[in-house]
């Protein structure tokens, strides 16, 4: 099967997060997954623009297709943070709506932006006039005391009317007082028929469903039920193996890239050579991969090794293999 457009990837992907979806987690979950989109942690216009962290977009080719997340408010700005991404590669821009960290807040970006609906239209219609790659939205269904049964289809009409086709909805409303980025993640009910409502209301808008997703039945489920995508955030992260190996099958129709998540070590193993041979450590891309094997035996020793070795000086693959050694081949399919 060729590379898929990244809205056909968008069928399945995996939710942009802060600390998390760096470079090296996401060519992980390439691996995992040969067509689920992936995110880039969100990046800051102002951090590109003006501080010129252009490293902060480097990724690897095989990471495709791959979207780059941005966060701002300034439309000039967007767009030109939008132009620098486009032109390093990425098969997407998206804007963030949904994060309700302080420091989102605090630079007037993220979920606070559900407020200012007619600046986000402003925003996407400079980034869509200033690139040819498509730009996206990831809101979430309301903040604060907004009733998101009002304000989410006014919102995703105010978009789509400034040229956005497809957005990724974390369903749930976010606390910008009161509650921490954490607790935004889980305390705030999700409310997934008004996201299923939207896909009815806006037929003509791709729309994924994302919050609270762990698993691929689930995401198989929502799209079966008629959404466009289904976004997988923190499971995929903490249980890479169980969340995105079957993906290719499950979701893609096409043939799974590993039998084993031994065979994922294995085949991450030249990566890492490369990584380190350039100046990097270890533990840049291992402490993404401590919960591949979640729930298997030998699974807490494989932690253990990666947790207390990785960090030594001079620590190479032979550290990785040494946990590996840890897990029975025949208990990790």
């Amino acid at each position: 099967m060729p590379r898929q457009t990244a809205e056909q990837a968008a069928r399945l992907s995996v939710a942009p997060m802060m600390d998390w979806t760096d470079r090296h987690c996401r060519y992980l979950h390439r691996l995992l997954s040969r067509h689920a989109l992936l995110y880039t942690e969100m990046v800051t216009a102002p951090a590109l623009i003006r501080g010129g962290a252009v490293h902060l977009l480097t990724y690897n080719a095989a990471e495709h297709p791959v979207a780059l997340q941005l966060g701002g408010s300034d439309p000039a700005e967007l767009a030109q943070a939008a132009r620098v991404g486009a032109g390093e590669g990425y098969d997407e821009i998206n804007l963030n709506v949904g994060c309700p960290s302080d420091r989102v807040q605090s630079g007037t970006f993220g979920a606070v932006l559900m407020k200012t609906p007619d600046l986000v239209a402003d925003c996407v219609t400079a980034m869509i006039a200033a690139v040819e790659v498509p730009v996206t939205v990831k809101c979430r269904i309301g903040v604060d005391d907004q009733t998101p049964e009002d304000v989410l289809p006014d919102f995703l009409m105010r978009i789509r009317d400034a040229g956005v086709t497809r957005v990724a909805i974390h369903a749930r409303k976010a606390w910008l007082q009161g509650l921490s980025p954490k607790e935004n993640r889980d305390i705030p009910p999700l409310d997934y028929d008004l996201v299923h409502a939207m896909k009815a209301a806006f037929p003509d808008m791709h729309i994924s469903i994302n919050g609270g997703l762990e698993t691929l039945s689930q995401a198989r489920d929502h799209l079966a039920r008629g959404l466009d995508g289904a976004m997988i955030g923190r499971a995929a992260y903490h249980t890479p193996w169980d969340t995105l190996a079957r993906a290719d099958s499950v979701i893609f129709g096409d043939q799974d890239p590993f039998e084993t998540p031994h065979d994922v070590v294995e085949a991450i193993v030249p990566y890492i050579e490369a990584h380190i041979a350039s100046g990097g450590r270890l533990h840049n891309v291992t402490r993404h991969m401590l919960g591949l094997f979640q729930g298997r035996p030998g699974a807490r020793a494989w932690r253990r090794v990666l947790s207390e070795r990785v960090h030594a000086e001079g620590a190479g693959v032979e550290v990785l293999r040494d946990a590996l050694a840890q897990v029975p081949k025949d208990a990790a399919a």
